[in-house]
């Protein structure tokens, strides 16, 4: 397997490592989500989408289907857990299992901590904690049942580093890599590996308009601290392909990791 990571955006599968496997990507229709998506489908797998845009969901289905991939969508508000029920049921109806869960879905709210709202916590913790909990919940009592499994959740660099203005973000990326972790040791034993993707800034709507509200109250990462930390911004396809290995039975042995992708930011301390 070989990307060249010099033109991330041409980063492209080249083998079917999940043909004849069933994958659920929550937060599939937009950014590293997408881009997922298209790698997963791309690399043989039936791939199945829960994402709380429709309209996102709609073009995703219609991109893929001019690409000649068979994509299920279901629109669900994965903060809720009668939805997360109902997609997974929906899934499950479509494709029959669940091999591979890309838990993906998630949101950031950028403002001083002094200045976050109840409701703001309520939001950020339910989009990006429960959502995660809930989610992965299910897909571990299906898999098993089914022989097993692999998972990937979304961690982020703000999993293990604090950030001013983001001290809710990093409470609940926190919670997501020790949801990872926690998985990968209670279930092993089952044929389930669990581990996590943790990216820096992503060149994403999300990533972006993090940089633009950080700039906004004087962080200035898009001038300066951005180019000092992991020089460049990483591309969505490179997220994705850290995923798709992780997933994948090259990493047949790799169960509690977290992958940092972020040009060896988290290493420099």
């Amino acid at each position: 397997m070989t990307y060249n990571i010099k033109s991330a955006a041409n980063l492209t599968p080249n083998s079917q490592r999940f043909l004849g496997k069933s994958v659920l990507i929550t937060g599939g229709a937009g950014g590293m989500g997408l881009a997922a998506t298209r790698m997963f489908a791309a690399e043989g797998a039936e791939v199945s989408v829960l994402d709380v845009s429709h309209d996102a969901g709609q073009a995703m289905i219609q991109d893929m289907s001019e690409k000649g991939y068979d994509v299920f969508f279901e629109q669900a508000d994965l903060s809720k857990s009668k939805e997360i029920n109902a997609g997974i049921d929906a899934v499950l109806s479509k494709r029959g299992r669940i091999d591979t869960l890309f838990n993906h879905a998630g949101t950031i709210i950028v403002k001083p901590f002094h200045e976050m709202t109840e409701e703001e916590y309520d939001f950020l913790m339910d989009v990006n904690v429960r959502s995660a909990f809930f989610v992965t919940k299910r897909v571990v009592n299906h898999m098993m049942e089914n022989g097993g499994g692999s998972i990937v959740i979304t961690g982020s660099i703000a999993s293990e580093k604090a950030f001013v203005y983001e001290s809710l973000y990093c409470i609940t990326k926190c919670a997501t890599l020790m949801l990872s972790n926690s998985i990968a040791a209670e279930y092993r034993e089952y044929g389930i590996r669990c581990n996590a993707v943790c990216p820096g800034f992503v060149k994403t709507a999300h990533g972006l308009r993090e940089i633009n509200e950080l700039d906004g109250l004087g962080q200035e990462w898009e001038d300066g601290d951005l180019a000092a930390t992991q020089v460049r911004i990483c591309e969505p396809e490179e997220v994705a392909a850290a995923a798709l290995f992780l997933a994948s039975d090259e990493a047949s042995f790799i169960n509690g990791t977290a992958l940092y992708v972020d040009n060896g930011w988290n290493s420099r301390g």
